[in-house]
């Protein structure tokens, strides 16, 4: 049977090819981001994929492929208390990427999201060497993550293994980070600019101050903007 041409069915059909385009840039070998786009189209034409559950880290016990939106990514639920169940971008359009901080070690900041005392949670959280990522909340619901129910609405939430006041940024943190805001821009046609992927703190009324003075925005979005350019091409 044909599959119904419809808007959603055409948007099912980009999301599948963004997110399978992302994991391939994600596991082959994301410093070579910062090479040219001659070099990384013919690594892309026959890639040494590895393992995606080994690039990312934990053991294979935990991933579960039916739940993650990015395939590079672990499953480790957050707690049901701690987001809202939705069907974005149905229910809500998909709009903005916010950059946090964790202000505590993974595993740490994991078992909060697990919390239901917590009442917080985001979609993705990146370890501070970027070789782990770990998925909380799906992409179509919504978490709990900017102080804002608006924005949270419509926004996916990256946090970051690290503190404001001792930031070690890593680069491989930073590749990991970006190939994933690029797989999601192109996935929900997300604007690749300032306006669209904002920290923490430039949530209106935000008290808060993540991801700080030292996070290198104009290397994040370098970062970005030529995954996104490899992703959609």
């Amino acid at each position: 049977m044909a599959m119904e041409d419809s808007p959603l069915s055409r948007r099912q059909l980009l999301w599948g090819a963004a997110g399978a385009a992302g994991t391939v840039l994600a596991t082959v070998e994301l410093p070579r981001l910062m090479e040219s786009d001659a070099k990384l189209k013919v690594a892309l034409a026959s890639p040494v994929l590895k393992d995606p559950v080994a690039a990312a880290g934990p053991p294979t016990t935990r991933r579960r492929h039916a739940l993650v939106d990015y395939a590079p990514a672990v499953w480790v639920e957050a707690s049901e208390s701690n987001y809202t169940s939705s069907d974005r971008p149905e229910d809500y359009p998909i709009e903005y990427v916010v950059i946090h901080l964790t202000t505590d070690h993974l595993p740490i900041m994991l078992s909060k999201f697990k919390d239901p005392a917590e009442r917080v949670s985001a979609h993705y959280v990146v370890s501070a060497t970027g070789t782990r990522i770990a998925q909380c909340v799906r992409e179509r619901d919504v978490a709990w993550h900017s102080g804002s129910v608006w924005y949270n609405h419509r926004s996916i939430g990256i946090e970051h293994e690290g503190w404001t006041d001792q930031p070690v940024y890593t680069d491989g943190m930073y590749e990991a980070s970006a190939v994933l805001a690029a797989t999601i821009c192109a996935k929900y046609d997300v604007p690749v600019d300032r306006d669209h992927i904002v920290g923490h703190v430039e949530i209106p009324l935000s008290t808060h101050d993540d991801p700080g003075p030292v996070w290198n925005w104009n290397t994040y979005m370098k970062l970005v903007e030529t995954a996104h350019r490899r992703i959609r091409t």
